[in-house]
Order: C-alpha cells, then structure tokens, then sequence
C-alpha cells in the first residue's frame, strides 16, 4: 500500500523524548493528534516501524511530538532526518473540489474543444502563491502550465483520471 508523507523528524527537543516535525500535510491537528498511528521511515535506510503519538503542540512553526514508549533524547536522536507516514487510505475527507496531489498527478487532461485528443498529463503540481499550477506533460514539445483555477479547470474526474480544462489564450506555448 502507498504512503504518504506526513512530516520529517528534523530534531530532538529537550532531553525527555520529544521531537520536531516538520509537518508535510495540511491537516497537522488530525495527523498528529494523540493515539494516532505513523510510520517512520529511518533517513539511514533501517526497517520502517509504527509509532504512537503520545501528545504534540505547535511551536515556532513546527510541531513538538511525543511518542509513546520513548522517554529520552538517546532513544529517539537516531532517528533524526526520518520521514513520517500514513497509509495513503488514511485520508481526511476534503471538501467538493479540492483533491490530494497524488489523485491529481498522472491524470490526463482534455480541452473542451478536443474532448478525445488528451493535451498531456500532469506530472507535478506547483505552488507559487495565489493558486496552485498543473504541469502537464504533453506527447511532445515543451511542458503546458495550467493554472488551477475556475475559469481554466472546468471538471475533474479522479477515478477515471481525467480532467477537462478550457485553455484561456496564451496558455498554450
């Protein structure tokens, strides 16, 4: 089963076991509240093994994580550099029109005047600022960007992979 990133374990805090979490998810309150299940995924290549969180709070930008059963800094300083993950069917519920990137990359996207000729595929998404980019990939030439918003994504259908866009003048190289 895919996993999906959640945090980085950037550095110990105090002596007493806590640790610093980069977080890598928009829901930090939901992913690391107490009694929730992570994955860490050791940065020297070790075995992944399932941790508990015990408590955490957000401090200067960062989140401060307690796990369950680790009790001092030598337990946990090891494991500086891991990443932090959920199975990938461990999913907060988004509201309507809003998608996880991982449903959105590797769709194929259409145009509206050619609903049977695919433009391309997304290979990345983009966040430069006011709303996020689509990089699609098309079967030949230079990369499209597609900007994410009303007027140019007119519907997406995750399950079967496929996107419809209007293609606003300009946006094409």
């Amino acid at each position: 089963m895919e996993e999906l990133t959640v945090g980085k374990l950037v550095n110990t805090h105090g002596i007493r076991g806590e640790i610093k979490v980069l977080s890598h998810t928009d829901f930090p309150e939901v992913r690391f509240a107490p009694g929730k299940k992570l994955m860490v995924i050791p940065a020297d290549g070790a075995p992944k093994f399932e941790v508990i969180v015990d408590s955490s709070r957000e401090h200067k930008g960062m989140y401060i994580v307690k796990l369950q059963g680790y009790t001092n800094i030598n337990q946990i300083e090891k494991y500086k550099g891991s990443l932090l993950k959920v199975p990938s069917d461990d999913l907060v519920e988004l509201p309507e029109n809003e998608y996880y990137f991982h449903h959105i990359v590797g769709c194929e996207v259409f145009t509206e005047e050619n609903p049977e000729q695919p433009l391309g595929t997304i290979k990345e998404i983009l966040q430069p600022g006011a709303n996020d980019v689509w990089v699609v990939k098309p079967a030949t030439g230079p990369d499209i960007l597609i900007p994410v918003i009303n007027e140019v994504v007119l519907d997406v259908d995750t399950k079967a992979k496929k996107i419809k866009v209007h293609l606003m003048e300009g946006l094409l190289p």
